[in-house]
């Protein structure tokens, strides 16, 4: 796994010094600054945010029994306030679920720091070679990548030309979502901010990383924003307010921002997005999830080739 992310990071941050050589800069002197630059990144996400999510994520943990009593209590008033639409078996019911749902979060979090408790060594040891194969990964990306051409096929003119299109389409998607999560955290936080509302932080980080599952990840958000919100400022107008600016940072996003970042890449359909972050997902988990659209973009890029390679040969035989 060190190897696997070393070699996503890597070729993350190949883009960035790829543009450093192309401004006349040697490669070496390009390869420090940008790893570096990533080493400081890393030090202040590490050192500033986490810390920070961390303190939040226990501060909301902690007051998930009061927020659950005051919704309990606030749904319990339901029925005599709306004695026509709603009854009290109806919101039992649905207390219920919302306890047994606010269990296994909690049991889940729980075994979460338990288990990466029990992990440390394996963070430190992620901490020390992730960098170092980074490093080396840029360093001598010419010397690994002859050393491993060595061993594919010498007719390869297909594969070289479906991965020069598949490198196009995921860097640009990866740098559109890059891009994509800062402005999207950014904007979310200013918000929260601007209605002081609690662990603005922690839902901000949340809105923006949920970008990296479409539609999904901005269902699953959804949830804490609305039951943080609901809890601080219960049915009030302030709450109102609240959710529609959240839900105009959310059009924003997808009708608005979305089409300008990826307007180079493969417009794959909503059905196909879907289809394969549960496919990818379900063999994978996280990384699956993670990497669900380039794989898409892979599988897309794949068959257009076989397509055109087999109308190709149709168009020969014909021809002859």
């Amino acid at each position: 796994m060190p190897l696997l992310v070393a070699t996503v990071l890597a070729y993350l941050l190949e883009w960035a010094v790829s543009a450093l050589v192309k401004r006349k800069w040697p490669r070496i002197v390009s390869v420090i600054l940008v790893f570096l630059g990533f080493c400081a990144i890393s030090l202040g996400i590490i050192i500033g945010i986490i810390p920070l999510l961390a303190k939040q994520g226990e501060l909301l943990f902690t007051d998930l029994p009061n927020m659950a009593n005051n919704i309990q209590a606030k749904l319990l008033a339901l029925p005599e306030e709306y004695p026509d639409l709603i009854t009290k078996e109806q919101i039992e019911a649905i207390i219920a679920q919302f306890a047994s749902s606010i269990r296994n979060a909690g049991e889940m979090l729980l075994s979460f720091s338990l288990a990466s408790f029990k992990n440390i060594i394996t963070i430190m040891i992620y901490m020390f070679l992730v960098p170092m194969l980074i490093f080396f990964f840029l360093k001598d990306k010419s010397t690994i990548l002859s050393w491993l051409t060595r061993w594919l096929p010498a007719e390869r003119q297909l594969s070289m030309r479906v991965w020069g299109e598949v490198d196009i389409q995921i860097g640009n998607y990866v740098r559109g979502k890059v891009v994509e999560i800062f402005v999207v955290g950014v904007v979310t936080y200013i918000s929260f901010i601007f209605f002081d509302l609690n662990y603005a932080v922690l839902l901000s980080v949340l809105v923006g990383l949920s970008v990296l599952v479409p539609y999904i990840g901005a269902t699953i958000v959804t949830i804490p924003v609305i039951l943080v919100g609901f809890f601080q400022f219960g049915t009030g107008d302030t709450f109102l307010y609240l959710m529609i600016t959240y839900l105009v940072i959310q059009a924003l996003d997808g009708n608005l921002l979305v089409p300008l970042l990826f307007s180079e890449t493969n417009n794959l359909h909503p059905v196909a997005i879907i289809t394969a972050v549960l496919f990818f997902g379900g063999i994978w988990g996280f990384w699956g999830v993670f990497f669900a659209i380039p794989l898409a973009t892979l599988f897309v890029a794949v068959t257009d080739a076989m397509s055109e390679s087999k109308n190709s040969e149709i168009l020969e035989i014909d021809s002859k």
